[in-house]
């Protein structure tokens, strides 16, 4: 098993720190039937011969229905699943609306995200939020790195 892993690459994705015009961050939740509470942001699988800016609209797009443009990288996170051997890598870009926003009635046509939802500074602390830096991130500036951590459910 341990030659396995050692040979599998990790897997690379994109994710979109996205704040309306009143300042809330976008989250999303992707879990089944909304069997657990963690939020993070929306993004997901880089398809190669694409840009990862280009990959990140396409993924925003499916997931939540937003035109988006794709600004500057803040952050870089990793984790791992230690049982399974799954590694991914996420980098993050500040984003911004293209169009106006509206995410009540959109379903994501893969069903990857089953709930999304604005929050404020002030609310972000009531969640349960991954990676743990991407509320500091989100509401103020700067770049951040968070090191490989175990994958959380």
């Amino acid at each position: 098993m341990e030659k396995l892993l050692a040979h599998r690459s990790p897997r690379l994705a994109v994710r979109a720190v996205l704040l309306d015009d009143t300042g809330r961050l976008l989250l999303v939740n992707a879990w089944p039937g909304a069997d657990c509470d963690l939020w993070c942001a929306p993004g997901g699988g880089v398809d190669p011969g694409g840009s990862l800016p280009d990959n990140l609209v396409r993924e925003m797009r499916e997931e939540t229905g937003l035109a988006i443009e794709v600004g500057s990288p803040c952050l870089i996170n990793e984790f791992h699943d230690p049982e399974s051997g799954f590694h991914q890598v996420e980098i993050f870009f500040r984003c911004t609306l293209a169009a106006p926003a509206d995410i009540g009635d959109w379903t994501d046509p893969e069903g990857v995200v089953t709930r999304r939802r604005w929050v404020s500074s002030a609310e972000i602390g009531a969640l349960r939020v991954k990676p743990s830096s991407l509320p500091r991130l989100a509401f103020e500036t700067g770049f951040g790195y968070d090191p490989l951590e175990h994958i959380v459910r």
